[in-house]
């Protein structure tokens, strides 16, 4: 070795207050979250592993616990007779204590307010009239659990319209997307999420189309073809990815694209679009029946759904949970008119599955059945 030559480095070099790596001819500024990304590759440290001080889990939230144990039994990934234990020696034999510390991805996933300590740990759920028009939004905030047990079912029960039939005396509800794939999309995004940008979550839902769109880091090495084609599960927050397997809302053999094509496949519509970014992707849904829109169909859509989209079902979803509730309030939740209100609360009554106790201004909604 020459006296100027420099010994190759397996880390970044600090050069004027930039930090650079060599691979092979190509020199790489590594700045942000790119850097450190690098540095966790490299030490073998995740960002979910960091150990926490000043937290305890007599702060996490009880429900969590709750989501979490009753997942679990469902999916047969654990046995209820292992998860009666406290909730701190669940959190360890999860493995998210680490010499007396609670990990991040414990926090991330059980306590109640991870914003507290990780800015941006929510989903932003918006419908879009056109890409400069927003009709309405909502926020889900909370434990990660808690945001995985609520995102599906506020999807599909507000801003989803789902086209209604009959096969028999049997009713059939036909949405533009298989639920099956965005549940997959969705929890894929909240556990490769990048939470060092503290950027939410994004799902943007219009007519005819859905976009899921976070923060994100491919593993090193990998492009588009990679993440597309067969692969290993390499998750990039491995703890909260554990704790969502355990739960049962995910696999981990790196399946969760292959499933998600295979479900639009199944269901009709086109194979999803990723768009592969730096440090995001995005990936597009086209609804089903998309590409065969006319005019014609979409004035039809229009009267028939807004009239049949918050039927039964949806309408007596809400009456169970806010018996209180007045016709106007729930024009207002649901977005729709009053005559579409009254006109599915009288179909309900006419089916006997609800009666209202007392007067419009002090009574409430009985369920009957």
């Amino acid at each position: 070795m020459r006296k100027n030559d420099t010994s190759p480095s397996s880390y970044p070099v600090n050069y004027r207050g930039e930090y650079h790596y060599r691979s092979g001819s190509t020199k790489q500024l590594l700045k942000g979250s790119t850097l450190t990304q690098f540095l966790f590759e490299k030490t073998g440290i995740t960002w979910d592993s960091i150990p926490l001080d000043n937290l305890s889990s007599g702060e996490f939230w009880r429900e969590s616990f709750d989501i979490f144990r009753k997942q679990a039994i469902l999916s047969k990934r654990m046995e209820e007779k292992d998860l009666q234990m406290t909730n701190r020696e669940l959190l360890d034999s999860l493995g998210l204590i680490k010499h007396g510390k609670i990990l991040r991805a414990g926090m991330m996933l059980f306590y109640q307010n991870p914003e507290k300590w990780v800015n941006g740990s929510y989903i932003k759920i918006g419908y879009f009239e056109s890409d400069s028009e927003i009709s309405y939004m909502d926020e889900i905030h909370g434990s990660l659990i808690s945001q995985a047990d609520k995102v599906i079912d506020l999807i599909f029960t507000k801003y989803l319209k789902a086209n209604i039939s009959y096969e028999g005396v049997t009713r059939v509800e036909t949405y533009p997307f298989p639920k099956a794939a965005i549940r997959e999309a969705v929890y894929n995004a909240i556990v490769h999420k990048n939470y060092a940008t503290q950027i939410p979550i994004q799902i943007s839902i219009y007519k005819d189309k859905l976009y899921i769109s976070n923060d994100c880091i491919l593993p090193s090495g990998w492009t588009k073809e990679t993440l597309m084609g067969k692969h290993r599960s390499k998750p990039f927050n491995p703890n909260i990815a554990n704790g969502f397997f355990r739960a049962g809302f995910i696999e981990t053999w790196g399946r969760g694209i292959e499933k998600i094509c295979e479900s639009c496949k199944n269901y009709g519509i086109k194979l999803p679009e990723y768009t592969v970014y730096p440090e995001d992707i995005m990936v597009k849904f086209e609804a089903l029946g998309s590409d065969m829109n006319t005019d014609m169909n979409t004035d039809m859509n229009t009267d028939m759904n807004t009239d049949i989209v918050f039927n039964e079902q949806h309408l007596l979803e809400c009456l169970k949970q806010k018996p209180n509730i007045t016709q106007k309030e729930l024009a207002e939740y649901f977005h729709v008119t009053k005559r579409t209100i009254e006109r599915n609360i009288t179909i309900l009554k006419k089916e006997k599955y609800i009666e209202r106790v007392g007067n419009n201004r002090s009574g409430h909604w009985k369920i009957i059945k």
